[in-house]
Order: C-alpha cells, then sequence, then structure tokens
C-alpha cells in the first residue's frame, strides 16, 4: 500500500487539533505548519507524532505549500484544524493507496459543514466537493490569501465517505472569521485590480443574502440557514466596504 502524507496548517488551535489529528492518526506521516500558536496546539501535535514547523503567516495559499514542501510521501492529505476524517473517507483513502492501478492525479471529497451546532444540507454548503487528497507532485495550492485552491495536474476521481467541517461554533467565531476573512478578501481584490463603491457594497451583500437563503434554499436549513445568509451577506457587504477604504486611503489594511 501507498504511503499517506497528511499536512495541516495551524495557529492557536488546541480546541480543535487533538479531535482532527485522531481522526488522521493512522496516516504514515503527518506535517503540521504553526504560524506562532501562543497556546498547546504544537505540544498536542506532537503527541500525534506530527512535524512541527513554524514560520510567519502568508496566507493561506502560500502557508499550504510550505507545509507541502516537507511532505514525503507520494499521496498527501490536506485537512483543516476544524475537520475530521470519517471513519467511510478513511476507507476510501486507504482503497486508492491500495490499488496500484490507479491513474487520477487527485480526488475530491464531499465536505458537510456546520453552522452554530447545525450541518448545513443546503445554503450553498453541500454538498461541498473539495479536492484533498493528490499526488505529492502533480498539484499544488493557489497562491491566495484566503479560500484558496488545490490546482491539479491530470485526472480527478471522487471518493466515498464525507470530511465534517466544524466551520462555527458559535456567534463569536461567526464575528471573527467574517471580519478576518473579509478583511483578506479586500486586498486580495484590490491586488486584482479590483474597484468598490458603497452601493455597490450593499448590492453585493444583498445578492449574496438572496442566493443563499432563497436560491440555494437556505430556508431549509432553518434558523441556522438564515443566520448564514446574514452573515454571508455582511462578509460580501465588509469585504467590498474595506475595498472602498482602501482605494480612498491607498492602504492595504
Amino acid at each position: 500500500m501507498a504511503k499517506l502524507s497528511v499536512i495541516a496548517i495551524t495557529k492557536n488551535e488546541a480546541a480543535n487539533i487533538r479531535a482532527c489529528l485522531e481522526s488522521v492518526a493512522w496516516a504514515d506521516e503527518i506535517i503540521v505548519v504553526d504560524s506562532g500558536s501562543t497556546d498547546l496546539t504544537a505540544e498536542i501535535c506532537r503527541e500525534f507524532g506530527a512535524q512541527v514547523y513554524v514560520h510567519d503567516w502568508p496566507g493561506f495559499g502560500a502557508q499550504k505549500n510550505r507545509a507541502l514542501g516537507y511532505a514525503t510521501h507520494e499521496w498527501v492529505f490536506s485537512i483543516d484544524a476544524d475537520e475530521r476524517v470519517t471513519p467511510e473517507l478513511r476507507a476510501a483513502i486507504e482503497a486508492v493507496l491500495r490499488d496500484k492501478t490507479d491513474s487520477c492525479a487527485a480526488y475530491r471529497i464531499s465536505r458537510l459543514s456546520s453552522y452554530c451546532g447545525r450541518f448545513m444540507r443546503h445554503s450553498g454548503w453541500y454538498p461541498d466537493h473539495i479536492a484533498r487528497l493528490f499526488r505529492r507532485n502533480a498539484a499544488r495550492f493557489s497562491d491566495d490569501l484566503v479560500h484558496e485552491r488545490l490546482l491539479v495536474e491530470g485526472r480527478i476521481g471522487q471518493l466515498a465517505g464525507e470530511l465534517l467541517h466544524y466551520a462555527f461554533t458559535d456567534a463569536e467565531e461567526v464575528l471573527q472569521k467574517i471580519n478576518h476573512y473579509s478583511s483578506a478578501g479586500a486586498v486580495m481584490l484590490r491586488r486584482r485590480g479590483r474597484r468598490a463603491t458603497l452601493p455597490g457594497a450593499v448590492l453585493r451583500g444583498l445578492w449574496s443574502f438572496i442566493r443563499a437563503y432563497i436560491l440555494r434554499a437556505g430556508f431549509l436549513d432553518g434558523r441556522e440557514g438564515f443566520m448564514l445568509a446574514v452573515s454571508n451577506a455582511e462578509g460580501t457587504y465588509y469585504r467590498y466596504l474595506k475595498l472602498l477604504l482602501m482605494q480612498e486611503t491607498g492602504k492595504e489594511e
């Protein structure tokens, strides 16, 4: 059976990383790139035999490429600290590792994400097919500051099983991530030469709500579906509002 490297990036993930690594402890190698955690993240990772490397923070894509650079095995699985591999997904991954005739360069996985305690089956969140299992020499991550993508050379297959994603545990975390991701998103837009106006920011936020809650049936996710649609709208609005302010000040904040 081919060997597997698991890679992860962290910062102050002590509340999440133990359950994450427990779900992949069967891998042959675990690589963690940490960006200066001040909690017990690094110590917990080392409990699982992980190789921990500390680097500054260049953005999600570049940091994941750093982690990929430390991997040594043919197959790589990328996981975030707030994700968990289910037993069904583990079995599907191991089947790929055993198949010597496999011709895929990477595999997509269906990710099931939770929002404030509820797994979301609509709202544009499910099924969320993401490429996470790949041959080390056939893929790399985009250099995006946030919402990075795996760039694959070759055929991409689909795995059975699901990757569980505990995306937002409570309202406090929602607000923190809205602020963080909207700032990074605004910087990305500015570097790509995009422009923003205040009416445009408002309309984009409104469209984000309509798309998630109505067009993508977020109303079927109950109270949390409405909450998610509102937070999507806020994130979009603030991303373009921050871009507008960057245009006026000439600074990336």
